[in-house]
């Protein structure tokens, strides 16, 4: 008995999945409405009347990141040694990969997009949260008592690698960093970045799990 067809999927999904793709692949700046619906091979009218802006579909795009995030920048209270955070903070980094054009691009985006200034404000006292409650979790894990002065920059300074860190990967080889083939060097290497600034709260034996971690997966960054 043959199998039921699948359901085609709607208009407006296959518009985002496609714009996704080629956001990703060349920058939003290089893609043009012109070309996402060649690509999907409609037209161009019949991509207006779905999104009839190109900054809703970097909205919508955005939108959808965030519903991602923000349940797993909620879940950071959770953390509570070492294997936690790192299956956090790579978790997280396939969060942000996934929408790499978002961050690729960022400071173009945000001069022009009032709803993305001000959603990307809000994410980013998450992230702050966030890595606040793991500095927290760990050193309570350790036998410690958070220091808020200590812990304060330090959070600040995870999301300062968790923001930036697709321009450092770009900078240091910009023909290739972004494709999909480097996903998973690229995520290592985001993940080892930002554990690099908890060694300092970690204990001894703790520091050496985590790189045990990192070898796992790949050698950590020279």
């Amino acid at each position: 008995m043959p199998a039921p067809a699948k359901k085609p999927r709607r208009t407006a999904q296959r518009i985002l999945e496609v714009t996704l793709e080629l956001f990703n692949r060349f920058g939003e700046p290089n893609v043009s409405t012109t070309l996402i619906s060649a690509e999907l091979g409609i037209s161009p009218g019949n991509l207006y009347y779905h999104f009839p802006a190109k900054d809703e579909l970097v909205n919508r795009l955005y939108d959808q990141y965030e519903a991602e995030a923000l349940p797993l920048l909620q879940a950071a209270d959770g953390v509570q040694h070492v294997e936690d955070a790192w299956f956090f903070f790579h978790t997280l980094f396939e969060r942000i990969w996934t929408h790499r054009f978002l961050y690729r691009d960022l400071n173009d985006l945000l001069s022009k997009n009032r709803h993305l200034e001000t959603r990307f404000q809000a994410l980013l006292q998450h992230k702050a949260r966030a890595m606040r409650e793991v500095l927290h979790g760990l050193t309570r894990a350790a036998g410690r008592a958070p220091d808020p002065r200590d812990t304060a920059g330090t959070a600040d300074a995870m999301v300062v690698v968790l923001t930036y860190w697709l321009s450092f990967e770009y900078v240091r080889d910009p023909r290739r960093a972004l494709e999909p083939d480097h996903a998973g060097a690229a995520l290592v290497r985001g993940a080892f970045h930002v554990m690099s600034l908890l060694m300092p709260h970690l204990e001894p034996a703790h520091k050496q799990h985590l790189l045990g971690l990192v070898d796992a997966y790949a050698a950590p960054p020279t």
